[in-house]
């Protein structure tokens, strides 16, 4: 067998499952060293860490995901992982089989092989620190509650409109706690119906509304579109929306909480004040962007590289004489709504942002273009001062721009 030592290591796959992972060892010239299975337990971990140890230096592991228990474990045992898209996973079998047969044995190969191949242009993904995975593990477990949240309240709705649809028409939105209280408080439109201006004003004030709408017009809105079912339709629905307005509660209260966690993580950060200098940049997205972006400088070490990943940067096709310049779907989506959300704020509170945005849709571009556009400008001056370990400067930034914003 080769020296593994002298030649650079062996090159490692790991076909991760829920129940089980499949390991694949190469030697430097492409012979398997070692296979087996491993069951994802305490014991079945312990072995696999074993197995690596016992084929001397680990020039890298292979490995389809960035985050979850196996992966953590394996960089607390000091190996170098390599995460590999599913998408390039399954393009680079196609170098050894024309037949599209697939096995957890044939995969964690096709992973380690490809890694002897292409480790030379692959980065390995930087160990965290607990802070930073904190944030990121809170900012992913934030978004699945605004997703349950945005679930939750679309049922609600659904239920408010067989029987009940003006409660949708007195606030700004269901999932408000001011329009939680009202159904709570009035459950049917035989309950509404004996609303007036004074117990609406009563109401008001009991639940600390703050909406600027006066009480009279309130009850207006209320009276116009006070709707009924049958009774029985009624007793029924009205039943079912208290049971989802709880869960609406409930997954309002989580999210302030989950929020403020957020919001006391990201100012002990040491980069926080970086990504806070931003205009537009929310507590929020301002940890969403930290935490996707992490705290290894090399790992973007362009902007366009930033950029590519955030999805913020267009594809080009050329071929012959076709060009065509397309939307960049492979991206990290998380980094691009924050990003969007970034831009869409810093619209309103910045005034080179606005000209930049204004500009962009005069020359004809709609306002999701116009704004991923701006987005992209803000996230190159992002990097510049991540990669600076600088804040943002507004003075530095408007003197080095020309009086023509063009894209």
């Amino acid at each position: 067998m080769v020296d593994s030592t002298a030649a650079g290591g062996v090159f490692v796959g790991v076909d991760w499952g829920n129940s089980h992972h499949q390991l694949c060892m190469l030697d430097p010239v492409g012979r398997v060293v070692a296979q087996g299975k491993f069951a994802h337990d305490v014991a079945g971990i312990r072995e696999l860490s074993q197995r690596l140890n016992r084929h001397g230096p680990i020039a890298g592991i292979a490995i389809e995901r960035s985050e979850g228990l196996l992966v953590e474990a394996l960089q607390e045992h000091g190996h170098r992982l390599f995460c590999v898209s599913p998408k390039m996973s399954a393009r680079a079998r196609e170098r050894y089989r024309l037949a599209p047969t697939k096995s957890d044995a044939f995969d964690a190969f096709v992973l380690a092989d490809s890694l002897r191949h292409e480790h030379r242009h692959w980065r390995s993904l930087a160990v965290p620190s607990p802070l930073l995975a904190e944030l990121r593990a809170l900012t992913r477990d934030r978004e699945r509650l605004i997703w349950n949240q945005r679930d939750v309240e679309n049922q609600l709705r659904a239920i408010v409109l067989t029987y009940y649809p003006s409660v949708l028409h007195l606030f700004s939105s269901l999932d408000r706690d001011i329009t939680l209280a009202f159904l709570r408080d009035y459950p049917t439109p035989g309950h509404a119906g004996r609303v007036g201006t004074t117990r609406m004003a009563a109401f008001c004030a009991r639940h600390g509304y703050s909406g600027r709408t006066r009480p009279e017009l309130l009850v207006d809105r209320l009276r116009t579109n006070l709707l009924s079912a049958s009774p029985g339709t009624t007793a029924g629905k009205a039943f079912s929306a208290a049971l989802f307005v709880d869960q609406l509660d409930l997954l309002n209260t989580q999210i302030r909480t989950i929020t403020k966690r957020i919001r006391d993580l990201l100012v002990t950060h040491p980069d926080a004040a970086i990504f806070l200098s931003f205009p537009g940049m929310g507590h929020v997205t301002a940890a969403t962007m930290l935490a996707e972006m992490g705290e290894d400088r090399g790992r973007f070490p362009t902007a366009d590289v930033l950029l590519a990943e955030t999805g913020t940067a267009p594809v080009t096709r050329s071929s012959g004489r076709s060009r065509n310049v397309r939307f960049r779907y492979a991206a990290n989506k998380r980094m691009r709504h924050a990003i969007d959300w970034w831009a869409f704020v810093s619209v309103r509170e910045n005034d080179w942002a606005r000209e930049a945005y204004q500009q962009a849709r005069a020359r004809g571009q709609l306002h999701n273009r116009a704004l991923r556009g701006l987005g992209a400008r803000w996230t190159r001056i992002l990097w510049r001062c991540w990669t600076d370990h600088t804040t943002y400067d507004p003075h530095t930034h408007l003197k080095s721009q020309p009086v023509d914003i063009s894209s």
